[in-house]
């Protein structure tokens, strides 16, 4: 499934690339040459608003633990709730693997 608003071939070709990171220490050496810190500070914060929203938590609680705005926390539930289901596909599988690491 290709969302119609990112569909262009520079995103498809940075996903392909994404998609052939093999371990986390390359995540780090790909991601730390093509953003800044704050861009992947952001992006990281972004999920760990997902997981505590999921988890229930409010967002006081969020908001102290993350540090983001009630403006991300609140952009991050709509996503959630109304988006392309990308978090939740993605939590799921966080989920799995917390789970195999046990």
């Amino acid at each position: 499934m290709q969302l119609q608003r990112l569909a262009d071939p520079a995103i498809d070709r940075l996903f392909e690339a994404i998609a052939l990171l093999r371990t986390k220490e390359e995540c780090y050496r790909f991601f730390e040459d093509i953003c800044t810190i704050a861009e992947v500070k952001a992006m990281a914060q972004r999920l760990q608003v997902a997981e505590m929203l999921e988890a229930g938590f409010t967002y006081s609680d969020i908001a102290e633990k993350t540090g983001a705005s009630t403006a991300t926390i609140s952009r991050v539930k709509r996503f959630l709730n109304y988006g392309a289901d990308g978090y939740k596909m993605i939590l799921e599988r966080l989920k799995e693997l917390d789970e195999k690491k046990k």
